[in-house]
């Protein structure tokens, strides 16, 4: 399961990145169809807040885009590290929490109508929490079962 993850992690924005390229002459193969409809389940795709590459808007938005870029560098270090101490394991949760400021901060300025973040500011500030949640849902999975109670 954890190399599947891997795998998965670093699948998923190549195959978005394929989607935008294919689509970048007005083409719109039926695969791309299905990646953009897709990645609409757990993106709203607005289009001011999406990355565009020559006139074609991504799949996912910028926060998105972050998230699923960053997301490989987290899967692939949990995959070296597999088999140190899981002594560590409940700090995962805190380097999760601190990884997820940069994204609240940027919620919380738009929300609170203090500003709009550009869409790089988005994406970058969801770098951390990215790479977390692929270091995260890796090493959950290469963990043997803890028992219950």
């Amino acid at each position: 399961m954890p190399k599947a993850l891997v795998i998965a992690s670093i699948g998923w924005p190549l195959l978005l990145g394929a989607a935008v390229w294919q689509r970048h002459d007005g083409a719109r193969p039926g695969w791309t169809t299905v990646v953009y409809a897709a990645a609409s389940r757990v993106c709203h795709q607005l289009p001011d807040r999406s990355f565009a590459s020559a006139g074609v808007q991504w799949p996912v938005c910028a926060r998105c885009s972050g998230l699923y870029l960053a997301a490989p560098l987290g899967a692939l270090a949990a995959w070296r590290w597999r088999r140190r101490s899981s002594a560590r394991e409940d700090r995962a949760r805190w380097w999760l929490v601190a990884a997820s400021v940069p994204t609240a901060l940027t919620l919380g300025v738009q929300w609170l109508g203090l500003g709009e973040p550009s869409n790089l500011t988005r994406a970058l500030a969801a770098l951390p929490l990215g790479a977390m949640i692929g270091f995260v849902l890796v090493r959950t999975a290469a963990s043997p079962p803890r028992p219950i109670g």
